[in-house]
């Protein structure tokens, strides 16, 4: 399944982000003409995955001083049963490349760009005590009103915020003003739904009148 909170490591340097980000791109057009984009995206992020807990087979892919060709039959040896012999061949198109220790980096790109063609919006959220379910829904239904899109909300506690609330969307952070925005929106729709109800009534009654 597709984690579209992923964010386990640090990013990498600006210059390792952008060629990350133009290999993301052209896996994600070759994932979609396939029809296999979920599997595909899948794959590399458990790619990604291995290499992160074996911080030792990340060192050797990103070595200059093992051959590409070493390289292939070390993909060859530990994915190639794993994965789908497009997400090998990507693998090893960064091999050949010498950016093969940039897959983790590429599976944080591929997953934003995954976000994005899915309509998905991640917005992190740092609170003074945890949300309780009934909130956190009302916050989500809130959020996908105001942001046209499907939040994709990562909480997070921090108990001696101030102000009770904070979100980030993207590179924008928003501070309790904007949790009191959106209680406001919670109360027109539940108002809206109330004067709704009450006119479906009143109209019930009236026919049931004539």
């Amino acid at each position: 399944m597709i984690d579209s909170t992923k964010q386990d490591k640090p990013r990498a340097d600006v210059g390792a982000q952008k060629v990350a980000a133009v290999y993301a791109k052209a896996f994600l057009a070759t994932a979609e003409k396939s029809g296999q984009l979920d599997q595909m995206v899948d794959e590399v992020h458990s790619v990604a995955d291995v290499l992160r807990e074996y911080p030792r087979a990340e060192e050797l892919f990103a070595s200059a001083l093992v051959p590409h060709e070493e390289k292939v039959q070390m993909l060859d040896r530990v994915f190639g049963s794993k994965v789908s012999p497009q997400v090998l061949d990507f693998l090893k198109v960064l091999s050949r490349n010498g950016r093969l220790g940039i897959v983790p980096t590429v599976s944080l790109e591929l997953q934003s760009l995954y976000n994005q063609l899915r309509g998905r919006i991640r917005v992190d959220v740092l609170t003074a005590s945890p949300m309780e379910a009934g909130v956190s829904r009302n916050l989500e239904n809130s959020l996908r009103q105001i942001l046209g899109g499907e939040p994709q909300v990562a909480s997070s506690v921090e108990p001696g915020l101030i102000g009770g609330v904070v979100l980030r969307v993207g590179d924008t952070v928003y501070d309790g003003s904007v949790a009191r925005q959106l209680e406001q929106v919670r109360e027109q729709m539940i108002m809206r739904t109330v004067h709704e109800i009450q006119s479906r009534r009143d109209r019930f009654r009236h026919s049931g009148g004539d």
